[in-house]
């Protein structure tokens, strides 16, 4: 199975490359169009001469079965449109694209070809969060906070807040009839946003503050007099009484926790069984993200 990995930055390299690069059955390609990190990344993972490219047409002229792109957000939509206009079931680190028209034309594309397209959502595989999503959650809280971090807004929320939404959408335990956002920009600046989402019998709470004094993620989901907390994706703790707490063991890796892996494998499976993905999903993630940029904009305002 030859699998195309498309940009190699810190995400590339950390989480999804000690996936592919040992997996049984997968003839590795990469491509960057800076050669000095094409070669040391290669070296390090032992990937031949002829694997390796420097640019998207040698990449594709390789036949590929399928493709992940971790090149950054501003340039997805031209590598995606170039893979699924070749065919290639694409697998694209989040966001689609920082422009909605973009993200919709992306899908749309993906679906008049028949072609696989995946977008990066790891948390809905990660085991502390997945185990949530079968708790009670009347109410759901997930903060997801960095410090000296203040960014411009559309940036903020499609490279990172995203996260918070798509994994609020993915708990939630009914349809969503209720939307409302809280933010503070200054200078142009994102500084916080809160997002809450309301439906029959629930109410979920998305936050992040970019000055909060400490990089955390904490996940909380509560019903029936019982709650279940997730810390840093690492950390499960039961509240019934007494909590009860459950870590990492001491040699799972990062990208399993992450929800990385099991992203990876979920893809590459479909892609060998002939199952088409549909991003289409993942597409109404971005649509309320979008949602959150525009009230960020009219608080700004």
């Amino acid at each position: 199975m030859k699998v195309g990995c498309i940009g190699l930055g810190d995400i590339a390299r950390k989480a999804y490359l000690p996936v592919l690069a040992f997996r049984p059955g997968v003839e590795l390609h990469l491509q960057t169009r800076t050669p000095a990190t094409l070669t040391r990344v290669a070296d390090e993972l032992g990937v031949p001469p002829e694997r390796r490219h420097a640019d998207l047409d040698a990449l594709l002229a390789q036949d590929l079965d399928a493709a992940f792109v971790h090149a950054p957000t501003d340039v997805h939509p031209e590598i995606v449109t170039r893979l699924l206009r070749a065919g290639v079931p694409t697998y694209v680190d989040k966001p689609l694209a920082y422009e909605l028209a973009d993200s919709e034309r992306l899908v749309a594309l993906a679906e008049e070809r028949g072609v696989s397209l995946a977008v990066g959502f790891n948390r809905r595989h990660a085991p502390g969060y997945t185990q949530c999503a079968e708790h009670p959650r009347e109410l759901i809280l997930l903060q997801k906070n960095r410090t000296g971090l203040p960014e411009e807004p559309r940036t903020m929320i499609l490279d990172d807040f995203i996260h918070v939404v798509d994994t609020l959408r993915f708990l939630v335990p009914g349809e969503i009839d209720d939307v409302s956002v809280r933010a503070r920009v200054r200078d142009g600046l994102l500084h916080h946003v809160v997002l809450q989402l309301g439906g029959d019998g629930f109410t979920a709470l998305g936050v992040m503050n970019r000055l909060s004094g400490s990089a955390e993620e904490i996940l909380e989901v509560s019903g029936q007099d019982t709650k279940r907390q997730v810390v840093n994706l690492a950390e499960v703790i039961d509240h019934k009484g007494q909590p009860t707490v459950r870590r990492r063991g001491d040699w799972v890796p990062v990208s399993r926790q992450r929800g990385i892996e099991q992203a990876v494998l979920t893809f590459l499976d479909a892609v060998r069984a002939g199952e088409v993905l549909s991003a289409r999903d993942a597409l109404a993630t971005h649509e309320l993200c979008e949602r959150v940029v525009r009230a960020v904009r009219e608080h700004a305002a």
